[in-house]
């Protein structure tokens, strides 16, 4: 058998087979979940693989794209979240660098008691910004990053927080398309006019950060509000059946991420992997413990302390101080079901491990199948003759 034909004009203009692609997950294992291996592994099967780069440093991150282009010959993208540091919530300190009010250790360290953790070292490396820089440190770290993309030229660069608009010029001058993640209309709208030639709407009920709006009813609005800009579905990806429904609400593609998680590629725990496989649809919440805003990740008992604490999120900087100590004392007392696990809803759609390619394959087999039947024979329809 063939191979089958699925394209769009995204396929054309990024010069991919496939409008299926890997969301640039940077949380994960060390390096993140979407590394080189699995970001090789989707582009080399026909969709656009994309590296996660928050969490590298700058040689990471070009070690990584080395290693990429050893793995395949095909376009790979670079995702990278570009947040803005809000003030801290009342009565929290906010010293330089940005402190942490007393009442969030004192959470952090009965947490620990409670689950027996021991403190740990913080990761190496674990600049960005789920750390405690500075607003100037951020946006020093941000520049060098760019600066990095550039001179390495991947197919795409995505903003997956945050929009671009100040690196657009330096990202096109490269030749480098600029994707935008948003999560409602006004922002779909905003990085559109920020320059950004490729929106990324993403439902509800994907993993990692996300907003309140749901896929369904995301999409077609976006696709409306800017219009001819394409737009990528992302959220509630998990089959070809959900590659048909993207397509048919106007979306080029789709962006997919905890299909990719349960694959021999990702570069996560076993533990996530597992927890995955043995999750339902209802085992993951949307939490701001991790980064002080909302992402959705399976649900684990430091999730359920802090969801109970009572306590306001903090900026992005300090929060990731806070459950910065707490995945440090995880991982020394070797408590790996206690680790950021990001996943979206359909994991309770995924049974078992399977290579990143045959996740892929399958998609496509699947869509094309769905939208032939639908087609051919699943559904009659005319339009009514004119009067």
């Amino acid at each position: 058998m063939g191979r089958p034909v699925l394209r769009t004009p995204l396929c054309e203009l990024l010069g991919i087979e496939y409008p299926i692609m890997l969301a640039g997950m940077g949380a994960g294992n060390e390096g993140g979940a979407a590394g080189p291996e699995l970001v090789a592994a989707v582009s080399e099967a026909g969709g656009l693989g994309v590296l996660g780069g928050t969490g590298h440093d700058v040689d990471e991150f070009h070690a990584a794209c080395a290693q990429i282009r050893r793995l395949t010959k095909k376009p790979f993208g670079v995702d990278l979240l570009l947040p803005s540091f809000g003030a801290p919530p009342a009565g929290v300190s906010s010293g330089h660098p940005p402190g942490v009010d007393q009442r969030y250790w004192e959470w952090v360290e009965a947490t620990m008691r409670d689950l027996d953790l021991r403190e740990g070292p913080p990761r190496p490396n674990a600049g960005g910004p789920f750390t405690g820089e500075t607003p100037a440190e951020g946006a020093a770290r941000q520049l060098r990053h760019i600066q990095a993309i550039v001179a390495e030229r991947p197919a795409v660069f995505a903003a997956g927080l945050g929009s671009p608009r100040q690196y657009v010029p330096a990202l096109h001058e490269a030749g480098i398309t600029v994707f935008g993640l948003v999560g409602n209309v006004k922002t779909a709208r905003r990085v559109t006019a920020d320059g950004v030639d490729v929106v990324v709407a993403q439902g509800y009920e994907a993993g990692g950060h996300t907003g309140r709006v749901g896929t369904f009813a995301l999409v077609p609005q976006v696709v409306d509000a800017v219009s001819p800009t394409p737009v990528v579905l992302a959220g509630g990806v998990g089959d070809g059946r959900a590659v048909a429904a993207a397509l048919a609400l106007g979306a080029q593609a789709v962006w997919v991420g905890t299909a990719f998680l349960a694959t021999p590629e990702a570069n996560i725990l076993p533990e996530h992997r597992q927890h995955l496989i043995e999750a339902s649809e209802e085992d993951t919440r949307v939490t701001r413990l991790y980064s002080g805003k909302t992402a959705r990740a399976l649900n684990n008992p430091l999730v359920e302390a802090w969801e109970k604490s009572g306590l306001t999120s903090l900026p992005m900087g300090q929060q990731g101080q806070v459950s910065g100590r707490l995945m440090a004392a995880a991982r020394a007392t070797g408590r790996n079901d206690l680790a950021m696990q990001l996943g979206g809803q359909i994991a309770g759609s995924i049974k078992e491990v399977r290579p990143a390619h045959v996740v892929l394959d399958e998609m496509v087999r699947e869509a094309v199948e769905v939208l032939t039947a639908l087609a051919r024979t699943r559904v009659t329809f005319a339009m009514a003759p004119a009067s």
